[in-house]
């Protein structure tokens, strides 16, 4: 469905995480709390690898920073092996309601890529049924193109 990149250096967020409005906007509650147990140069590159993760997954769902879906709609969680782990809440989940999101994020030095894929969940999810002419449905009943 749509594939999304941010890189960012680590400077570029410096004097954003100085505003309270910054971090709330951007940051779901357990990000932050998570962030608050980091100190140093790890809380730095947590926040900023979240935040690049956020940007591509809102360029996977062919959206921009603030057209409509609030960064911290978007929580980058982390599964038990350690890879990152995308949830959509709120405006992000009504804006894709029927797909998931997996990204990846790197560092090296002070940079930070990640890149996210969005598709529509398969019937194998339980969330959609095939159709006779082949073409999913939402269980809700309402055709996928």
């Amino acid at each position: 469905m749509g594939v999304g990149l941010d890189v960012l250096d680590h400077s570029e967020l410096d004097r954003l995480f100085e505003r309270c409005w910054f971090m709330r906007y951007c940051y779901a509650s357990e990000e932050i709390e998570r962030s608050q147990r980091l100190t140093g140069a790890r809380r730095r590159e947590y926040l900023c690898g979240r935040f690049a993760a956020k940007e591509a997954v809102l360029k996977a769902l062919g959206r921009g920073l603030f057209q409509g879906i609030a960064p911290h709609d978007i929580v980058v969680g982390r599964a038990p092996e350690g890879a990152p782990l995308v949830e959509l809440r709120a405006a992000a989940a009504e804006a894709a309601p029927s797909v998931t999101v997996t990204v990846s994020i790197t560092h090296k030095g002070d940079v930070v890529a990640a890149v996210a894929l969005a598709t529509r969940r398969t019937p194998e999810d339980g969330t959609e049924k095939p159709k006779a002419d082949g073409h999913p449905e939402n269980l809700d009943g309402g055709r996928i193109p």
